[in-house]
């Protein structure tokens, strides 16, 4: 009987240190093992033309059709010789096709080339504490958490960078509203929080307590240092009393 359970009990040890090897093995490969971005990588041929883009067509031989267009807020082009096209949600590639089949009435096997020469029909927002914060335009159908966050200049130092936002507007009043941690994605390197922005998401980066406690006291702060500083002479004693009297209340 107690050789039975002393080799029961050798069984559980061995088990039970090969599912520790194993867990252990596991989880060395996922930290070493690189991680993938959510693919939002610039590529032209995906890129779907919209209001205020702007392309240049080259037909081979035919300078008449070749020319720099813009496309206007009903997202059409104004091509000479043929009229206005929809382009709106089109590629390049099925611009070409387009105006191949246009130029076919006036000109023989026409070789058209599109090419986007300004991006401005899809644009992110970055508020909060970054560098730069603002409207930005994409040159891709969508761009990464960590590409937007180096386009605008990184987080400040006052930025709360675990308990940021990011906003998906709605027309329906119902926002979809995301937690993100960016210190994780700049300075973690964990790829998977690295998730995408679409045309119109809003990034927002909060400020630390800290940063916003030393907002609310640096006036206070300034205002009593300058009636306590006795002034030296009669007009120094005016400017103050002129300073106390047109700084805005905090």
């Amino acid at each position: 009987m107690k050789l039975q359970f002393k080799h029961l009990y050798i069984g559980i040890t061995l088990a039970f240190s090969i599912f520790l090897c194993s867990a252990a093995k596991a989880q060395e490969a996922s930290r070493t093992e690189p991680q993938e971005p959510n693919g939002a990588v610039f590529d032209p041929l995906k890129y779907t033309l919209g209001p205020d883009d702007a392309v240049e067509i080259n037909v081979m031989r035919h300078p008449e059709f070749s020319g720099v267009y813009p496309i206007n807020q009903e997202g059409k082009l104004q091509y000479k010789f043929v009229g206005d096209i929809d382009v709106s949600g089109m590629t390049k590639q099925q611009l070409e096709q387009r105006i191949r089949e246009a130029l076919s009435t006036y000109v023989n096997a026409p070789q058209v080339d599109v090419t986007i020469t300004n991006y401005r029909s899809k644009v992110f927002y970055m508020l909060g504490e970054v560098g730069a914060p603002g409207k930005y335009y994409m040159r891709a159908e969508a761009i990464t958490i960590r590409e937007a966050l180096c386009e605008a200049g990184l987080p400040t130092t006052a930025a709360a960078m675990r308990k940021c936002r990011l906003i998906t507007p709605s027309v329906k009043g119902r926002p979809r509203v995301r937690k993100v941690d960016v210190y994780s994605i700049l300075y973690g390197g964990n790829l998977k929080k690295n998730i995408n922005l679409h045309p119109g998401d809003v990034l927002y980066v909060p400020s630390t307590v800290m940063a916003k406690i030393i907002r609310v006291i640096n006036p206070i702060a300034s205002t009593v240092g300058i009636a306590a500083a006795g002034p030296s002479s009669a007009a120094e004693g005016r400017t103050a009393v002129d300073t106390l009297r047109t700084r805005p209340a905090p």
